[in-house]
């Protein structure tokens, strides 16, 4: 069965910042932490599309809707919460981050990036993270974190008929 992930495929891009803002405001108020107005506007620049933002672009952005330069370590702070509360994925090769569609369940990043247009795709897989526990336990080697960053062309980029028809809103 063919399966278009929703970063490339047509959809009403509103209605993943709308979810994912009022999926962080449940779950900090469900952990009893602050989402400060600044943690929320730099979350909700993250989700503007699924093209992962680094630290300095999200500066950039923060002092044009503030008209007010904001403070690198005011930036990196509210990214440290962001990643402690699950919210955001670092994405390491690009140094920027993603939001997360499932930040109420604890689980592994695994991604698709695509060099053309910069989109990333979070796998959903957790037999894969199961495989590579299996793999590290068959070389003596236990494994406290594990990310899999696979770079190449998405659906639309490649020209892959039927599952070429979205848009990076």
């Amino acid at each position: 069965m063919e399966h278009t992930p929703i970063a490339c495929s047509h959809h009403d891009h509103n209605h993943c910042i709308s979810d994912a803002l009022e999926a962080a405001r449940q779950l900090c108020v469900g952990r009893g932490v602050r989402l400060t107005d600044l943690r929320l506007q730099v979350l909700e620049l993250i989700w503007q599309n699924h093209k992962p933002l680094g630290a300095y672009t999200l500066m950039e952005m923060l002092a044009k809707a503030n008209t007010r330069r904001v403070a690198p370590p005011t930036v990196y702070r509210a990214l440290d919460f962001l990643l402690e509360q699950g919210l955001i994925h670092r994405i390491n090769v690009l140094n920027a981050f993603i939001g997360c569609p499932s930040p109420t369940t604890k689980h592994q990043s695994h991604f698709l990036i695509c060099h053309a247009c910069g989109i990333a795709i979070e796998l959903d897989q957790p037999e894969l993270s199961q495989q590579i526990i299996g793999v590290a336990q068959d070389a003596g080697f236990q494994v406290e974190s594990q990310s899999l960053e696979v770079s190449g062309l998405c659906a639309n980029c490649a020209g892959i008929p039927g599952q070429s028809e979205h848009r990076h809103e």
